[in-house]
């Protein structure tokens, strides 16, 4: 038993690598590729006007980013993707927690979303309206949107919401055990 959780604890990452690369790779070669500051739909998708738009702040070179604004776009929500060498300042203006970033940032609906939420707890959030910066979901667990593996496996995580003192609670589990 040990040897299969040490076996598993160093190929996830490995895993989420590839997951990233695989993503960056089809966005690279895809005509319909992301640009600054352009709204676009999911061939097929439709945006449902009720949706407020979803700015997608993202560095170039992340693939799993593109795949979650696709998830997004996939939801009904329209995107728009602000490619940016420095996240940073970004995260910070949102009021991102420290230790609870994740490797893209989005504003929606006035609420900041960090990380591979799925577009059902942001509905939940933007329905319920609940006074709060946003939600987060820290890292970037294997089985959220975006980060999808290729045998479905999903890795237990919590989304949390972020209260207007900076502090968080639960807001949504998910994966086994959640």
């Amino acid at each position: 038993m040990n040897r299969i959780l040490s076996l598993s604890l160093l190929l996830t990452p490995v895993l989420l690598a590839t997951a990233c690369a695989r993503a960056s790779e089809e966005a690279v070669s895809s005509p319909a590729t992301a640009t600054a500051s352009a709204v676009e739909a999911t061939a097929g998708a439709t945006i449902d006007r009720e949706l407020p738009l979803a700015i997608v702040h993202k560095t170039a070179s992340c693939g799993c980013c593109g795949v979650w604004a696709d998830h997004l776009k996939a939801a009904g929500f329209a995107v728009e993707i602000r490619d940016t060498d420095d996240m940073h300042p970004v995260k910070q203006r949102l009021g991102v927690p420290a230790g609870k970033a994740s490797c893209h940032t989005a504003e929606i609906g006035g609420y900041v979303v960090e990380g591979h939420i799925p577009a059902s707890d942001i509905k939940r959030l933007l329905k319920e309206r609940p006074t709060a910066r946003g939600l987060v979901l820290p890292g970037m667990p294997a089985g959220s949107p975006g980060m999808e593996m290729p045998d479905g496996h999903v890795q237990p995580y919590t989304v949390e919401l972020v209260l207007a003192d900076g502090s968080t609670q639960p807001f949504a589990q998910h994966g086994k055990g959640g």
